[in-house]
């Protein structure tokens, strides 16, 4: 049986392979000895998902555990208003946006269309300016579709023993690069 994987490591996987590993290796230890501020400002960001306070309508789920059996997918939805099939995923600051945040985003839209709901728009919120970014149903753009499915397909066979990082500007800018025994 495979094992489900996490909708973040999507965007995880696209910026660096490795990083998968090494989330999981520090994942358990205290966060401030891995991450650094954008990571922990975009925790802060979060907060009010996580602990479910963000809105009292009874039509927004918020936090929720997502998950597709078809996909084997897991993970969370920052905020799904039901009523209008709005799928939301909150960021602290959005200057572009990135193919790893689409595809987190599609993981989250397939999961709840396997959980019988029914999402017609998706989008991202920039908490800092309050901003809101559309973002196409995966039908609506078949190459980025076509490209989130082959991410996955990648996921599940990396092997990490043959990775080298070639992109030095993204080893730079990585939280484990201290840790990493392939900087560029």
């Amino acid at each position: 049986m495979e094992s489900y994987l996490q909708i973040t490591y999507l965007n995880d996987f696209i910026f660096c392979p490795l990083s998968i590993y090494y989330h999981e290796l520090y994942g358990q230890q205290e966060p401030l000895l891995y991450k650094d501020s954008p990571q922990i400002n975009g925790t802060a960001a979060h907060e009010s998902i996580d602990s479910a306070t963000y809105s009292t309508h009874k039509d927004v789920l918020q936090g929720v555990d997502v998950f597709s059996t078809q996909l084997n997918l897991c993970g969370k939805i920052d905020t799904f208003d039901i009523a209008k099939g709005v799928l939301t995923e909150r960021k602290k600051h959005i200057q572009h946006l990135y193919d790893g945040y689409v595809f987190q985003l599609y993981a989250q839209y397939y999961c709840l269309y396997e959980m019988g709901y029914d999402v017609n728009k998706l989008r991202f919120w920039s908490k800092d300016d309050n901003k809101v970014f559309p973002v196409p149903l995966p039908d609506e753009n078949l190459e980025l579709k076509e490209k989130f499915f082959h991410v996955i397909h990648q996921v599940r066979i990396f092997d990490p023993a043959t990775f080298v990082p070639t992109n030095a500007s993204k080893c730079s800018h990585c939280i484990y690069n201290p840790f990493c025994d392939r900087p560029c």
